[in-house]
Formats: C-alpha cells, sequence, structure tokens
C-alpha cells in the first residue's frame, strides 16, 4: 500500500521557516553524543529542506525530564554534533518558550538551522497541551515530522502543532512507515518473524499480529519462558512474565496456520553474569537454582535456518543476553543470519540494533528501524498519533 500521507517533498518551502520535529533521543558520555544514528537518520530531511531554501527550527526530546529544565538532559551536545555533521553553524535555542526564542526564529534565513532546547522540559509537551502547540505553530509556517520514534505519542510537538500548521511527513518517517508496512501487507513469502526480549507482555500484540499473517514466528529471550511456564515446563530462576498471555498466544496459534518455534534447548548461567558458572541444556526444563540467557545451539541453527529461506524477515528482540560474551551465541546465530539471508531483512528495536552493531553487521540489512514502542504498535495496527495528524496525500496541493 502506498504511503497515505503528504510528503515533505511536496511542500513548497522555499523562504518558509519549517519547523521539524526530530528525534535526537540519543545517548550521552562526558557531555558528548555517544551515538549519533538518530541525528544521521533525520540529515536527508534536514538536507533536502535546506537545498529547497526553508530555514529550519527543529524540536526533540532527550531523556524524560518531566516538565522540568534538566542541565544534564540539555540538547547541547546533539546541536554541536548535528553541526558538525552538516558542516554548519547550529544555533541552540536557551529554551522553547523563554528568551527571544520568537525573534530569533523570524530572524533566521534560507538554510539556516535552529535547535530549540529540550522540548520535554515544557511540562505542556506530554500533555498535549494546545497552548504549547500553538505556540510552537506560531515560530513556522510549514511542519515536518520526521521522528518516528516518537510518533506513537500524541504530544504538542508530534501531533499536536498539526492543528495548526499544514504538516507533512519528513523522509525517514515516510520510510519507516511504508518498510514496516510492507512487512505486515505485501511480504515476499515465506514471511518469517523472529521475536526476543524480555517480556511477553511487550511482544504479544505482535505476536497476535503475525499468527494471522506470517508464515513462521520464533520466539527467544527470557519471552520463551513464559511460554514454556505456561505448558508446565519448569523455569529454575528464570526471568519469567506474562504466563497468561503466553498460554493464549499457544492456543491462537494452534488454530492459526502459522507455526510458532519455541527454542528446544537453552544455555543457562547460576547468575545473570559474563563471569557465572555456565552449561548448556539439551532440553528446555531449566534445574532450581540456574536460569535460561540465550537459546543453545540447536535452537540457534534451526532459527538461522528458517531465516536463511525466507523470502522476508522481522527481527525484533535479542534471543539472550548477548552483551555477556558466553549468552551472546543465540542473537550472534541470528544476526549473521538475517545479514546472509536473500529476504528482505527489516530489524527494529534498541537491542537488535545494537547486536547488529556489536557483530559488526549493520550495514548487511535492508532497513534498521529507529522506532522502538512506535514499530512494535504500527506493526500491530495500531494507528499512530504522529502519523495520522499529518494532511492526507490527496490534501497536499490545497494546504500547500
Amino acid at each position: 500500500m502506498a504511503f497515505a500521507k503528504a510528503s515533505v517533498r511536496d511542500a513548497q518551502v522555499k523562504g518558509r521557516r519549517v519547523l521539524v520535529r526530530v528525534d535526537f533521543n540519543v545517548p550521552l558520555a562526558d557531555g558528548e553524543v555517544a551515538d549519533d544514528t538518530r541525528i544521521r537518520a533525520a540529515l536527508p530531511t534536514i538536507e533536502l529542506l535546506r537545498e529547497r531554501g526553508a530555514a529550519l527550527i527543529l524540536a526533540a526530546h532527550l531523556g524524560r525530564p518531566k516538565g522540568e529544565r534538566d542541565p544534564a538532559l540539555s540538547l547541547a551536545p546533539v546541536a554541536k554534533r548535528l553541526g558538525e555533521l552538516l558542516g554548519t553553524e547550529v544555533k541552540l535555542a536557551p529554551g522553547v518558550i523563554e528568551g527571544d526564542v520568537d525573534l530569533t526564529c523570524g530572524a533566521l534565513g534560507p538554510g539556516d538551522v535552529l535547535l530549540l532546547e529540550n522540548i520535554r522540559f515544557e511540562a505542556g509537551e506530554t500533555k498535549n497541551d494546545p497552548k504549547l502547540a500553538e505556540h510552537l505553530a506560531q515560530l513556522a509556517d510549514v511542519y515536518v515530522n520526521d521522528a518516528f520514534g516518537a510518533a506513537h505519542r500524541a504530544h504538542a510537538s508530534t501531533a499536536g502543532v498539526a492543528d495548526y500548521l499544514p504538516a507533512y511527513a519528513g523522509l525517514l518517517l515516510e520510510r519507516e512507515v511504508s518498510e514496516l508496512n510492507a512487512v505486515v501487507e505485501s511480504p515476499e513469502r515465506p514471511l518469517v518473524v523472529v521475536l526476543g526480549g524480555a517480556k511477553v507482555s511487550d511482544k504479544v500484540g505482535v505476536i497476535d499480529r503475525f499468527l494471522e499473517v506470517a508464515d513462521r514466528v520464533l520466539i527467544g529471550g527470557a519471552m520463551c519462558f513464559g511460554f514454556f511456564k505456561a505448558q508446565g515446563i519448569e523455569t529454575g530462576n528464570s526471568l519469567v512474565e506474562g504466563v497468561e498471555l503466553a498460554g493464549e498466544a499457544l492456543a491462537r496459534a494452534e488454530q492459526s496456520d502459522c507455526e510458532l518455534m519455541l527454542p528446544v534447548d537453552l544455555v543457562l548461567g547460576r547468575e545473570f553474569s559474563a563471569d557465572t558458572e555456565r552449561r548448556d541444556s539439551d532440553g528446555v526444563e531449566v534445574p532450581e537454582g540456574w536460569m535460561g540467557l540465550d537459546i543453545g545451539p540447536r535452537s540457534a541453527a534451526a532459527y538461522a535456518e528458517a531465516v536463511l529461506g525466507a523470502g522476508t524477515v522481522l527481527w525484533n528482540g535479542p534471543m539472550g543476553a548477548f552483551e555477556m560474551e558466553p549468552f551472546a551465541g543465540g542473537t550472534r546465530a541470528v544476526a549473521e543470519a538475517v545479514a546472509k539471508s536473500p529476504a528482505t531483512t527489516v530489524v527494529g528495536g534498541g537491542d537488535s540494533v545494537a547486536a547488529l552493531n556489536q557483530f559488526g553487521l549493520d550495514d548487511e540489512v535492508d532497513w534498521v528501524s529507529t522506532g522502538g514502542g512506535a514499530s512494535l504498535e504500527l506493526l500491530e495496527g495500531k494507528k499512530l498519533p504522529g502519523v495520522e495528524a499529518l494532511l492526507d496525500a490527496e490534501e497536499e496541493t490545497a494546504n500547500a
């Protein structure tokens, strides 16, 4: 299905001020940006607008300051890194409302870039306060949302401001929605979905959706222990969550045409530690005093085989505690299979992306999603407020 919202490519921006919501929620270390992946992801939209003669006002959040100023969550390091990437000065406004922000924005010329201070310093942001949304709208002539990672939030800068300005999708947001929707709506078969991570409750909506549309759903990570517990299998000291949800998913899988695959062996540890006593378990029963920290080699091989034989692969969530080398084998096997697979490959979720980076495979997949919760909600079939608020494609001409 074609992207149904108006694209920034079609916006008339020459000589106009454009408010761009970006996702610059990046890790910091010693006052510097530690990982600029999300900043780089926004560059195509920023550069397109600059080339077309727009003056840019960027809005972003960092962390969860809960409506209060926190110097540790200032966007100053982000402004510095963005300036380095663009090769131009990126000014940081002292706030969103305070200071002469209106005058500063009014003085911007074509190609200039101003980054507003952390939007979540304003209490009205997460409440979608109409007054804050209207204030943001008064700073600019056009609104562009390129913050896919925050598109599932109905906040003032992601949804509310679109009530007051013609609103377009940025290039990243457009690509994210298109790539993820294609996995569900028009995948090459077989569609293999690999889901890991800690909590069944975080992924049950996605599991349910793909039991309807996928050919195989492969479960790994601590999630699998909810499924084992639901089957009456002993899980020892393993992290167990969502047993009832897992049981319901197992029942639905029985009635679906999709194969739900669970691990057949495990790697166990005494404690959640890289230097703990470790042992392979040929089955999935976990003795008391042990915890499952990775899928075992037979499971990893079976999952890799499924991935290599797929037409489309979606991977979200690690297979175990991959950050600790003794328990990285399952995640590494899946990551390598995803990288080698001839299928269309889409990877989402912060831990999966971190695993790809750790194994040096981040350039070997077709699409790496920047969205966490937004990706999951879109895949579940939910409407994202930050996308719904944008102009429909057919409305664009009248509102440009």
